[in-house]
C-alpha cells in the first residue's frame, strides 16, 4: 500500500508540471509553466531565479526533428502573457545551457488563481518559426 501511494503521488507531482510540445517544421518546441519554488534554492541562486509563491517560470526547450535523436538547439525566444483584466506583461526569455540542453526560462510574478494566456513565438532560422498560445492559471504555495 505504501509503494502505491508512493507511486500516486509521483505521478500526481509530475502532472503538476505538465509539459507540451509544438511541432513547428523542423522543430519540436517543448514548453510548460510553473511556481518557481518547484526549483530547489540553490539552483534558483545559481541562475538569479527569484523564488517566490508569487513567481512562475516560463521553460521553452526548442529541439531538432531533422537530427537523429532530437539534439536541443538555440533560437529566439520571444512572448507575451496577457491575464483576463487584460493586462499585457513581456516575457523576458534568458538562455540557459547545461551540457546538451539549452532552456530558454522567463519570470512572470502573479496573484493566487491567475490566468494567464501565454503566447511564444520562437524562431530557429531555416530550421522553423512560429507560435505558441496556451492558458495557465498559476497558484500561489501561500
Amino acid at each position: 500500500m505504501k509503494i502505491f501511494l508512493s507511486l500516486l503521488l509521483l505521478v500526481l507531482s509530475q502532472s503538476a508540471v505538465a509539459e507540451q510540445f509544438k511541432q513547428i517544421k523542423d522543430l519540436e518546441v517543448h514548453y510548460s509553466a510553473f511556481t518557481s519554488t518547484i526549483i530547489p534554492p540553490e539552483i534558483t541562486r545559481q541562475y538569479k531565479i527569484k523564488r517566490s509563491g508569487y513567481n512562475a517560470l516560463i521553460n521553452v526547450t526548442i529541439l531538432d526533428r531533422s537530427q537523429v535523436g532530437k539534439p536541443a538547439i538555440t533560437g529566439i525566444v520571444k512572448g507575451t502573457a496577457k491575464n483576463l483584466l487584460g493586462t499585457i506583461k513581456s516575457l523576458e526569455f534568458r538562455e540557459i545551457k547545461e551540457a546538451n540542453a539549452v532552456y530558454y526560462i522567463a519570470e512572470l510574478p502573479f496573484v493566487n488563481e491567475e490566468i494567464y494566456t501565454l503566447k511564444i513565438d520562437v524562431s530557429s532560422g531555416l530550421k522553423g518559426s512560429g507560435n505558441i498560445t496556451f492558458n495557465q492559471k498559476f497558484y500561489t504555495d501561500n
